[in-house]
C-alpha cells in the first residue's frame, strides 16, 4: 500500500483495528453456518419421514392412502418452508462475507465504503431473520404434525380397543 508504513507503530495499530474490524462479521458466518447446519438436520429428518410414508403408502389400503398422502403433502410443505430457511441463510452469509471483503478493500484503498458495508450487513442481518422466521414456522409445522400423528394414534388405537372389546 504506497504511503503506508509497517513499521511505525500506529501502522500496525491501524492494520490491527482493521482487521479486527473484519474479522467481527465471522461471528455472525460462524452463527449462520450453525443455522445451516440445523436447517439440514431437519430436513434430512423430513426426507426420512417422506420415505417411510413413501414405502407406506406403496402398500396402503385405499383408506389408509388418503391419510398417507396427506401427510406427504403436509412433509412438502415442510421441505419448502426449510428451502426458504436455508436460502435466506446462505444468502446471509454471502451478505455478510461480501462486507467483510469490502471491510477489507476499503481499508486497502483508503476510501470510504460505510454505505456499501452498511448494505451487505443490513442484508446479512435480515436474511439471518427471515431465515429464522422460516425456521421457526417450520419447527411450529412439525409440532403441529407431530400432535396431530399422535392423536390419529390415539383415536386408532381407541378404535381397535373397541372392536376388540365387541
Amino acid at each position: 500500500m504506497p504511503g503506508t508504513d509497517f513499521g511505525h507503530p500506529s501502522s500496525l495499530d491501524s492494520v490491527t483495528h482493521i482487521i479486527q474490524v473484519a474479522l467481527t462479521p465471522v461471528f455472525l458466518l460462524s452463527g449462520i453456518a450453525a443455522l445451516l447446519n440445523v436447517f439440514s438436520t431437519r430436513l434430512a429428518r423430513v426426507a426420512d419421514r417422506v420415505n417411510k410414508l413413501a414405502q407406506a403408502l406403496e402398500r396402503a389400503a385405499p383408506e389408509e392412502a388418503g391419510r398417507l398422502t396427506d401427510q406427504l403433502s403436509y412433509h412438502r410443505t415442510r421441505s419448502l418452508v426449510l428451502d426458504v430457511a436455508v436460502v435466506l441463510g446462505a444468502l446471509g452469509g454471502g451478505a455478510t462475507s461480501g462486507a467483510t471483503l469490502v471491510l477489507f478493500l476499503g481499508a486497502l484503498r483508503n476510501s470510504t465504503v460505510a454505505s456499501v458495508l452498511f448494505i451487505l450487513f443490513g442484508l446479512a442481518i435480515l436474511c439471518t431473520i427471515g431465515a429464522l422466521a422460516a425456521f421457526v414456522t417450520e419447527m411450529l409445522m412439525a409440532s403441529r404434525g407431530l400432535r396431530a400423528e399422535m392423536h390419529d394414534r390415539r383415536e386408532a388405537a381407541v378404535a381397535q380397543r373397541r372392536t376388540e372389546h365387541r
